[in-house]
């Protein structure tokens, strides 16, 4: 099963670009990943847009509280860092990706320090380092005590700016523009009223670069901010590109619990702080996590969230508690000081009582599948950071991977630019490093609804929510994902039915396109984790609940028809295949048959 050429000809329906420029590369996304590729090209003399939805600095990286990984410290090594990461997936790490990241890591950090980024250091001037769960080394780099993220962000925006890096913000991207050989020819987006720009246009170019982020507003309660769509994703499957291993949603253990009802975005409790000591007790007090694993509160994500869920379960309760009142005020205060705020401001003082914590949903480990240069199945589309699938994470990333990711295959994507960008005389006259030019000899091409796509009222994005989250959320069995794959598909079937009198169909907007894509994202996770009959990392099945490697130690690969249906492939072996594989049908035991099948 290889990417269409010619993609799947559905695209959202939206108004005709009315405006349009022209660039060399487009990085959809003002994370680390999307703002490290753009400085690169930029670098490389690549006339180089920015496109963000919503400011430069309101990206998912700013949110990044514990830190980012690297065998910084004396006595790491790669090799060991690798190792606790092959762990963490679960046996479906691509070992040359993880390899990747390992070994070009520690330098990509160092030069990260050199655009600007400020690292907590000891009173000798080395870098701090911590643990976090799964890491038997301290290698985890820290700014902020626990702003992370932030620093990060501020460093590369910074960057960006003095580098007159031309961006676009308040932009959702809507769809990809191919010519006539199926090859990339740049995206459609949508500006919200502000900036040079206004409405539905087009940036016309050669390679385009999602770095647009996870995909965690798909259920009621996340760690991941408004923005968080999964808008890359429902615009590389749309494009022909193939998904892989979305099932494994990473729900992170320590979620501040704001109780059972609450929604959207919240507040992270970050691992660091178990990693500095503190214990996750019940309400009597007592440390479960001790005799479960070698690491007790140090373990895995999905070990220890499902050591709470499990808790709760016997306990009979919604919520378990971190304790850190051994660490005092002091520590809090200069460590913590953006969890301790957090939680104060909702009534909750750490220095003084346990915290109350519960798993939400906080990471996809998987996304748009790569290889290790970041391409994709659709040639010229690039994919980094959470929106991809690179084969680092596996069944579940290791704490503090995610960063690193970003850092290291931005570097990647942005050398396959630069090495594989193919010289033209109108593209490369002496002008081609000036400043970008609006596209007036190439009228942009119509966002045409090729099959008449119905959008999704925005008045489903809670019912979506609450279907997967009951249905595919941290517990998971084939009745509830089927259930959830049913409420999904009357979500779907709504949007194509007949209007009653009176009635008005869904209309090109933000919050229409946003409910779109976030069901597309509900579909393919929904049918990824029904097929994938184990329970493996962050995927818990409560129907199958031993980890299966004969028939499971492999990819799901999932594809968009022309007729908008989701086709699922698995790979032969664990092993992550390259952006045109050959897969088996997920119905069979036993390799080699080619023939995937509908879900």
């Amino acid at each position: 099963m290889t990417g269409p050429a010619n993609g799947t000809g559905i695209r959202l329906s939206a108004p005709a670009p009315g405006w349009a420029i022209d660039a060399d590369v487009v990085v959809v996304g003002s994370g680390v990943a999307g703002l490290t590729t753009a400085l690169r090209c930029t670098a490389a003399g690549l006339r180089t847009v920015v496109v963000t939805k919503a400011r430069l600095d309101d990206g998912s990286t700013r949110w990044a509280q514990g830190g980012i990984a690297a065998a910084l410290g004396e006595g790491d090594t790669p090799e060991q860092h690798l190792a606790d990461t092959l762990v963490a997936g679960v046996g479906l790490c691509d070992e040359d990706a993880v390899r990747a990241l390992v070994t070009e890591g520690p330098a990509a950090v160092r030069r990260l320090i050199d655009t600007g980024a400020h690292f907590d250091t000891s009173a000798t001037g080395e870098l701090e380092l911590t643990r976090e769960g799964g890491h038997h080394r301290r290698r985890i780099a820290h700014a902020g005590g626990d702003a992370t993220g932030a620093e990060i962000s501020r460093a590369l925006v910074e960057a960006v700016r003095a580098a007159a890096l031309r961006t676009v913000e308040n932009a959702l991207v809507l769809d990809l523009l191919t010519d006539a050989h199926g090859r990339t020819s740049g995206v459609t987006l949508h500006v919200m009223g502000e900036g040079q720009h206004d409405g539905v246009g087009a940036v016309h170019a050669p390679a385009v670069v999602l770095a647009t982020g996870g995909i965690g507003q798909v259920f009621s309660a996340t760690t991941n901010p408004a923005v968080s769509t999964g808008d890359g994703v429902a615009l590389a499957l749309r494009a022909g590109a193939e998904i892989s291993d979305l099932e494994f949603v990473q729900f992170h253990p320590t979620v501040l619990f704001l109780g059972s009802g609450a929604e959207g975005q919240q507040p992270l409790v970050s691992e660091a702080v178990r990693g500095e000591g503190a214990h996750l007790v019940d309400a009597d007090g007592v440390r479960f996590m001790l005799g479960r694993h070698e690491l007790a509160e140090l373990a895995p994500r999905d070990i220890v969230a499902k050591a709470i869920v499990r808790r709760m379960r016997e306990r009979g309760a919604d919520h378990m508690y971190l304790d850190a009142r051994h660490f005092g005020a002091a520590m809090w205060e200069s460590r913590f000081p953006t969890i301790l705020a957090a939680c104060r401001s909702h009534g909750i003082d750490p220095v003084t009582e346990p915290v109350p914590v519960a798993p939400a949903a906080h990471y996809a480990s998987g996304g748009i599948r790569t290889d290790l240069r970041g391409r994709t199945t659709v040639p010229g589309l690039y994919a980094s950071g959470e929106a991809a699938c690179t084969g680092v994470h596996g069944a579940n990333r290791l704490a503090s991977n995610s960063l690193l990711e970003g850092l290291v295959f931005a570097e990647r994507i942005a050398a396959d630019i630069v090495a594989s960008r193919r010289p033209g005389p109108a593209e490369h006259g002496p002008a081609e490093h000036g400043p970008l030019t609006e596209a007036a000899e190439n009228p942009p091409e119509a966002a045409e609804n090729v099959d008449g796509l119905p959008l999704i009222a925005p008045e489903a994005r809670p019912v979506i929510q609450r279907i997967m989250s009951m249905g595919a959320g941290v517990l998971r069995s084939a009745r509830s994902l089927e259930e959830a794959a049913r409420a999904l598909e009357t979500v779907e079937s709504a949007a194509y039915e007949p209007l009653a009198p009176g009635a008005k169909a869904a209309v090109p907007g933000v919050d229409s396109w946003e409910t779109t894509n976030l069901l597309c994202v509900a579909r393919v996770l929904a049918a990824a984790a029904l097929e994938r009959e184990e329970t493996r990392g962050c995927h818990w099945r409560e129907d199958h609940p031993e980890r299966d490697d004969t028939d499971w130690r492999r990819h799901l690969v999932v594809r968009l028809t022309p007729e908008r249906r989701l086709v699922l492939g698995r790979t032969g072996t664990a092993g992550f295949p390259p952006v045109s594989p050959v897969l088996i049908p997920t119905d069979l035991p036993q390799p080699p048959a080619d023939a995937p099948r509908e879900p």
